[in-house]
């Protein structure tokens, strides 16, 4: 008889342990926090996106430069008598439909050292009253020329400080991160479209339920100037009081999908430039 009780306390603390160590389902929290993650993602590379532009326009052969179009107007000046450094001001009023079709507001702010293509070459770019389908957005976005890599492509340093997405509630997500973005195609023509980088890195903030987060891209994460969203790649997310999952963009197809997984659970999600939360 007492051998028999042995058996089932060593029976009972096995299927404990394999309680213990089978993965929690994805819970809400877990799926509100990609949400977060997959916004902050698009609005800052949004950003980055049209620094490229007006990039182009900064280096055309004129000391000053105002391009006018319905949405946004783009305003390059020389501060001093020599052509660099060159400041330019993206000014999208008081909001226009612009790019992907969203909604912008404000100015986004940016100062050019040299061509972009000089190696050392930084550009800084911050945020005045801007604003994306009514969502607040700052912080100081600084991009650094870091010369080829060993597969003979031009890699960028592109570190945010002070990244911080604010809604009509006052709550927000906060973001820093530094990362490098490697051209894989489209660095040597002057067309913007064409770009396509791999980057890799980590981002570190909280999110809208105030709890802390670092986000560790553990496939590097593949973006493409045409596209809307990230179009490949995967994050592990580490959140205070959550058990890890990964958010996975996809293999390469340009649409508004990814995954999360944890375990043997998946879960797709819709990407967006709007957070389902506020309905924005």
């Amino acid at each position: 008889m007492k051998r028999k009780s042995i058996i089932l306390i060593i029976i009972l603390a096995g299927i404990m342990v394999s309680s213990c160590q089978k993965s929690e389902p994805l819970e809400a929290v877990s799926i509100e926090a990609a949400d977060d993650a997959v916004l902050s993602e698009a609005l800052f590379d949004d950003a980055f996106a049209s620094l490229e532009i007006a990039t182009l326009v900064a280096e055309i052969g004129t000391k000053s430069a105002t391009v006018v179009d319905s949405c946004p107007l783009i305003t390059v000046t020389s501060p001093g008598q020599d052509f660099w450094p060159r400041n330019i001001v993206i000014d999208y009023g008081t909001g226009c439909t612009g790019l992907n079709d969203v909604v912008r507001s404000g100015k986004i702010i940016v100062t050019l050292s040299a061509p972009r293509r000089e190696v050392g070459s930084v550009r800084s770019l911050t945020f005045e009253e801007y604003s994306v389908n009514g969502a607040m957005v700052e912080g100081t976005k600084t991009v650094t020329n870091l010369g080829l890599n060993s597969n003979q492509n031009t890699v960028f340093q592109v570190a945010l400080s002070g990244g911080k997405i604010t809604f009509s509630d006052e709550k927000s997500i906060t973001r820093e991160f530094v990362r490098e973005r490697e051209y894989i195609a489209g660095y040597d023509t002057w067309s913007p479209w064409d770009d396509r980088c791999l980057i890799t890195g980590m981002a570190t903030g909280t999110n809208l339920d105030g709890l802390a987060y670092t986000h560790t891209i553990t496939s590097a994460l593949e973006w493409h100037a045409a596209c809307r969203f990230i179009v490949g790649g995967s994050i592990t997310f580490n959140i205070e009081g959550v058990e890890p999952f990964v958010l996975d963009y996809g293999a390469g197809e340009c649409d508004a999908y990814a995954t999360l997984s944890r375990g043997d659970e998946t879960r797709e999600i819709t990407l967006r430039f709007r957070h389902p939360k506020y309905n924005l």
